[in-house]
C-alpha cells in the first residue's frame, strides 16, 4: 500500500491516452521563475529543482497556510504541534526548517529572535493576495545567502491601471472564520495593492495529555499587505513593499513548572524600498529592507518571556546581457541582526558579493556557474558556488526530453540564540560554555523530465545533500547546543507526474523517498522516509466547477523523545477535497473537507492533529 500512488499513477500513463486537456504543465518551458537566478528565466533553461504554485492551483486547493499548501509538493515534509499556529516546521529534502529562505514580493520574513533566524512559518498565510509560490529545493540558492534547504519565493498579486478586488469569506470547522480582502489600481505613473487577510479559530486541544485543563487551544491572525509603486520614467521605478503580521495563538506544556495555559503573541513588521533601472541591455536595482519582530509568551496570563529582534538589510542587484546567449548576474549585500531577549542584547552583521554567469548554446544546452563571498563580523569569510547545466531536446512528436543537474553549497553561522544559550544559566554538560563553529554544507541533484505534446509530464530527481558540523539542541539530556563531528546526510528520488485525461480530467502525483541519518549513523527526526501525494482534479466543460482530491501519505518517520530516544511516529494518510463553483464572473462559491477519512495521527509525538475538518466560503472579485 506504500507505493499504491506511485504505481496508480505509472498504469495510468501506461493505459491512457494523452490528449490536450486543462494541465499546469501546458507550455511549463515557456513559463518564467524568479527564484532560481534572481532574473526571470524561462523554465526551460532551469537545471535547478523548481517547483510553480499558480493562483488557479491556489484557489482550489484552499488551504489558509502557507506551510499546507506546500504539503502538496514533492520533498516537503510538515511536522504541526497542535493545530493552527502552533510550532511548525517545514523540511525540504529532509533539511531543517530554519534552512530555508522564505521570501514575500522579495521580503525576507526570517525572524532574527528564533532560535535559528528562520521563518515563522506557522504564521504565514496563503492569503487572498498571492498570485504565485515558487519554491527551490536544495542547497542552491548561494544568490539568497540561504542555507540548504532551499528558497520558498512567494508573489503577490500586481496591480493594473484600473481598479481591481475582492472578498472573501469562510467558516468551518473548530469555530474557524477567516475573512480577506484586496483592492489594487493605478495609472501609468503609479500603482497600488493593499491586501487584509484575518484568520480566527477556537482550535483544539494541543497536546495530548492536557488532560485537565482539556481547553482548545485558539488562534488569531492578521496580517496587512501593502505595496506601492511609482514609474518615475519609462526605465526607472521606485516601489515600496510593507507587511505586518499580528498574531496570538495558545497552546500547552510552558513554564516550570509546567502550565498548559500558555499564550503566545508575535507581531512582526517588514518593509522593504526598492529602485528599478531597466535598459536594453540589463536591469539594476537597489534595495533597503527592515524587519521588527516582538514576540512574548504568556504563562497564566503572566508574561514568562519576551524578546524584540531586528533585521536591517541593504542589496544592491544587476545583470547584463551578451547577445541572446550570455548573460551575468551579479550583486552585493549587507545585513544586520540585533536581538533584545530579558535585558541583555547582542547584534551581528554579514557583507556579501555574488555573481553568477549564464550561458545558453542552440536553445538546447544551458549552463550557469557562481560564486558567493560572505563576510561575517563572527565567523569571518566563507565561499559558496553553484554549477548547473540543462540539456532539453524537442522531439519529432511533439514531445521534450530534458536532462538537468546542479552541484552547490553553503554555510550557517551559529546564530545568536544558540551562541547565548550556551553561556546561560540553563546549559549544563558538554554544551555549558561550548563555542559553537559554523556549518557547511553542500549537495547535488541529477533530473530527467519528459513532456508530452498533449500536456503530460513526468519528472525523475535524484538528490544528495550533506550538514557538516551540524549543530543540533540536545534532546536526550536537554544540556544545550551541541555540534555533530562529520556529516548529517539526506539523499532520495523525487517523482513527479501531471496526467490531463480527456477534456475534464487530470491526475498530479509526486512521490519522494527520502533517506536521511546522523554523523552516527541515526535516522533523523520527524523525517517521513516516504512521502506520497496523489490527485485527481475535474474541470467543467464551462470551466465553473473545478473538483480537487489529494489523498497524502507519510510513512516511516521517527520522532526524538527526551530521555528515550528514537521512537516510531505512526504512518498516516489524509485525503482532502475541495471545489470551486462559479455562479457568474463575480461571485464564486468554494468549499474543502480536510481529513475526510478523520484520521488519526501525530507528526510531534504528544501533540494531536486535527481530525476531519470542513469549511465554506463565498468570494466576490470586481
Amino acid at each position: 500500500m506504500k507505493y499504491l500512488p506511485i504505481a496508480a499513477s505509472l498504469a495510468l500513463l501506461s493505459g491512457t491516452e494523452l490528449t490536450l486537456a486543462q494541465s499546469k504543465n501546458q507550455n511549463v518551458y515557456d513559463e518564467l521563475t524568479v527564484t532560481s537566478s534572481r532574473i526571470e528565466v524561462p523554465m526551460r533553461q532551469i537545471a535547478t529543482s523548481v517547483t510553480i504554485i499558480n493562483r488557479e492551483e491556489l484557489e482550489l486547493k484552499g488551504y489558509s497556510s502557507i506551510a499546507n499548501l506546500l504539503r502538496t509538493e514533492a520533498s516537503i515534509a510538515v511536522s504541526n504541534s497542535g493545530g493552527q499556529g502552533k510550532a511548525t516546521a517545514l523540511r525540504i529534502r529532509g533539511e531543517e526548517g530554519f534552512r530555508t529562505m522564505v521570501l514575500i514580493d522579495g521580503v525576507n520574513m526570517s525572524d532574527p529572535t528564533s532560535t535559528q533566524i528562520g521563518p515563522q512559518i506557522e504564521n504565514l498565510l496563503s492569503s487572498y493576495d498571492v498570485e504565485r509560490v515558487e519554491v527551490l529545493r536544495g542547497p542552491q540558492a548561494f544568490m539568497y545567502g540561504a542555507d540548504a534547504g532551499g528558497v520558498v519565493n512567494i508573489i503577490t498579486r500586481s496591480a493594473g491601471e484600473t481598479m481591481a478586488g475582492g472578498v472573501s469569506i469562510e467558516s468551518g470547522s473548530y469555530g474557524t472564520v477567516n475573512t480577506a480582502a484586496r483592492l489594487s489600481g493605478g495609472s501609468n505613473a503609479m500603482d497600488y495593492s493593499l491586501a487584509i487577510t484575518r484568520n480566527e479559530s477556537d482550535g483544539f486541544n494541543a497536546r495530548v495529555d492536557d488532560t485537565s485543563l482539556r481547553d482548545d487551544d485558539g488562534y488569531k491572525n492578521t496580517t496587512i499587505h501593502a505595496k506601492l509603486g511609482w514609474n518615475i520614467s519609462k526605465a526607472v521605478r521606485a516601489s515600496l513593499v510593507l507587511r505586518d503580521i499580528d498574531a496570538d495563538t495558545e497552546f500547552d506544556n510552558c513554564g516550570f513548572p509546567s502550565v498548559d495555559a500558555c499564550e503566545a503573541f508575535s507581531k512582526q513588521q517588514n518593509a522593504k524600498l526598492k529602485l528599478e533601472y531597466k535598459t536594453v541591455l540589463g536591469d539594476h536595482s537597489i534595495s533597503y529592507a527592515k524587519t521588527d519582530i516582538d514576540r512574548e509568551i504568556l504563562q497564566s496570563g503572566v508574561k514568562s518571556f519576551a524578546t524584540m529582534g531586528e533585521t536591517s538589510e541593504l542589496e544592491y542587484l544587476g545583470s547584463y546581457g551578451f547577445g541572446d546567449s550570455q548573460t551575468i548576474v551579479f550583486g552585493a549585500d549587507y545585513e544586520k541582526y540585533e536581538i533584545t531577549a530579558t535585558g541583555d542584547e547582542s547584534d551581528r552583521d554579514q557583507k556579501g558579493l555574488f555573481l553568477e554567469y549564464q550561458h545558453s548554446f542552440d536553445d538546447r544546452l544551458f549552463f550557469t556557474a557562481g560564486a558567493r563571498r560572505d563576510d561575517n563580523s563572527d565567523f569571518g569569510t566563507h565561499t559558496s558556488w553553484r554549477l548547473s547545466a540543462a540539456y532539453v531536446q524537442d522531439l519529432d512528436n511533439g514531445n521534450t526530453f530534458k536532462l538537468r543537474s546542479t552541484f552547490g553549497n553553503g554555510f550557517r553561522a551559529p546564530s545568536l540564540a544558540e551562541l547565548a544559550y550556551n553561556f546561560g544559566p540553563f546549559a549544563f554538560g558538554n554544551a555549558a560554555g561550548l563555542n559553537l563553529q559554523e556549518e557547511t554544507s553542500q549537495g547535488f541533484d541529477v533530473g530527467v523530465e519528459y513532456l508530452f505534446a498533449g500536456g503530460a509530464a513526468i519528472k525523475l530527481t535524484y538528490f544528495d545533500q550533506q550538514i557538516e558540523d551540524e549543530i543540533f539542541f540536545d534532546l536526550i539530556g536537554f544540556s544545550g547546543y551541541l555540534q555533530a563531528t562529520g556529516s548529517s546526510e539526506s539523499t532520495g528520488v523525487e517523482f513527479e507526474l501531471d496526467i490531463p485525461i480527456g477534456a475534464n480530467f487530470g491526475i498530479t502525483a509526486n512521490f519522494t523517498y527520502n533517506e536521511t541519518q546522523t554523523p552516527e549513523g541515526i535516522t533523523r527526526a520527524r523525517r517521513p522516509e516516504q512521502l506520497a501525494n496523489l490527485g485527481l482534479r475535474f474541470n467543467s466543460d464551462d470551466n465553473n466547477l473545478k473538483l480537487l482530491a489529494n489523498y497524502r501519505i507519510a510513512n516511516d518517520a521517527f520522532d526524538q523523545i527526551f530521555g528515550v530516544g528514537l521512537v516510531p511516529l505512526d504512518d498516516y494518510q489524509v485525503l482532502d477535497v475541495s471545489a470551486n463553483f462559479r455562479l457568474t464572473d463575480a461571485w464564486q462559491l468554494f468549499g474543502r473537507i480536510e481529513n475526510l477519512t478523520d484520521e488519526d495521527y501525530q507528526e510531534v509525538t504528544g501533540f494531536n492533529s486535527a481530525g476531519r475538518n470542513a469549511y465554506a466560503g463565498v468570494r466576490l472579485s470586481f
